[in-house]
């Protein structure tokens, strides 16, 4: 067991709905500085500030309530949760840019942070000088700063731009130089959020990779994301935090399935029901998906498929605003959400599908050998514009087994490589001479 360099101890963080204070530590300075004025301007000295009517509890909202965990010097660990658990409200506490409201944060070293698009930086100021800020603030020397400064530069790829102010760059253009910011300058904590879906997949690969070479240096890395792949690839531990709570931790295959198995809709057997808090992409809202039902063939609901079975899919939608040429898509991921097959209503011959207001009921039958493993159904209605109306991650879980279906033969291997079997016709071997395949002309070394 490594030394601790995260300790957070019964950590709670209350909000009051609709009240514009914060506990930004400025601003909590501020009101203490000017509250008995403002208790003199009301001419009541002895307003209630401690005591809480019912209405000001109704207007409470713990994000986070009685959370406790230690981390270790050189973890790379991941936080995960549904949108609102209050996952990124925990990364605000461990980089102090609020205070929690019970609880205590110890931090052992510095932390370098990014939150979201633009954090730490001035948006007047240049690339170049928000390198050297950042390092100050991180309480660097400049010839540390220097040292590092060109990877930095190289490492963002804004090179042409880096004595541009930085309000001028695109939200990708700020990741990256942020990302490279706070990887360089040798914090001792990293924190990083989602927000590097903000870039693209080469420079998410670079950001992974980087995160991994600081936490095998020594150096500490809590990372949010909703992409399951990159935690199980990046973290040794994972915590799952759901309504404000620490629900478990464990190593990042255990976290993700559990998280998984929280986070999927009402699920029975192959029926799904599709709820308002059902892990999705916000759309126009002109139809919500309600019900998904997996069958085989008879029309049997089911939650499994045999090696080279062919099965339905029911979807049923709710739709608000009709979608005169409908798009309704049906992606098939593995359980960390990589997604390998696509299908879509407009591959069929003949008219667009027309969602009128009220339920919709959209079949189809899928032909696929899935080799062996674990799998779920993505579910999209998209307008003919390219708009994306409804879309949910996770809709129905379901298994691939390794049973033949008929005469087909089971998969013989004990490790499963892939997930998909295309149907392709092999030719017999036949013996050529190796002038035919010039053989002779192939390099020695």
């Amino acid at each position: 067991m490594g030394e601790p360099v995260i300790t957070v101890q019964g950590v709670g963080k209350r909000y009051r709905i609709g009240s514009a204070h914060t506990d930004v530590l400025a601003e909590r300075l501020q009101r203490m500085v000017s509250a008995p004025f403002r208790r003199l301007r009301r001419g009541d000295s002895r307003r209630r500030s401690d005591i809480k009517t019912a209405r000001e509890t109704e207007r409470e909202l713990w994000a986070l309530r009685g959370v406790s965990l230690e981390i270790n010097r050189g973890e790379a660990v991941g936080l995960i949760g549904p949108n609102g658990a209050g996952k990124s409200t925990l990364l605000k506490l461990l980089s102090r840019i609020t205070l929690p409201t019970e609880g205590r944060i110890t931090l052992l070293g510095r932390v370098a942070t990014l939150l979201e698009v633009g954090t730490g930086f001035h948006p007047e100021l240049t690339g170049r000088e928000n390198i050297f800020v950042n390092g100050a603030i991180l309480g660097m020397r400049r010839r540390e700063i220097r040292a590092s400064f060109d990877e930095i530069v190289a490492f963002s790829g804004v090179e042409r731009f880096i004595d541009t102010p930085v309000k001028r760059y695109s939200s990708g253009m700020y990741v990256r130089l942020a990302f490279a910011v706070a990887a360089h300058l040798q914090p001792e904590i990293l924190l990083v959020d989602e927000v590097l879906a903000v870039g693209d997949t080469e420079f998410q690969r670079k950001c992974l990779g980087k995160m991994k070479e600081v936490s095998e240096g020594g150096r500490t890395v809590v990372f949010v994301s909703h992409n399951l792949l990159a935690v199980q690839r990046l973290c040794s531990r994972v915590f799952v935090i759901d309504h404000g709570q620490l629900m478990m931790e464990g190593n990042a295959a255990e976290a993700v399935a559990a998280y998984l198995d929280r986070a999927g809709p009402g699920q029975q057997g192959g029926i799904a029901l599709i709820g308002e808090r059902a892990e999705r992409f916000e759309g126009s809202g002109e139809a919500r998906l309600r019900k998904v039902v997996m069958s085989d063939c008879d029309g049997q609901p089911t939650s499994s498929v045999r090696l080279g079975q062919r099965f339905r899919l029911m979807l049923t939608f709710e739709v608000f605003t009709e979608i005169a040429e409908a798009v309704v898509e049906v992606g098939i991921s593995t359980s960390d959400g990589q997604r390998f097959a696509t299908m879509q209503s407009t591959d069929r011959p003949g008219a667009p599908v027309r969602l009128v207001p009220g339920l919709n009921e959209v079949s189809l039958e899928i032909g696929m050998t899935l080799l062996p493993g674990e799998f779920v159904i993505e579910v999209a209605v998209h307008r003919a514009d390219g708009v994306t109306a409804e879309l949910v991650f996770r809709a129905l879980r379901f298994t691939a087994l390794n049973l033949p279906d008929g005469a087909e033969v089971s998969y013989p291997w004990p490790v499963v490589r892939g997930y998909v079997r295309p149907e392709a016709t092999w030719g017999e071997a036949r013996e050529v001479s190796a002038d035919v395949v010039g053989v002779g002309a192939w390099p020695t070394s």
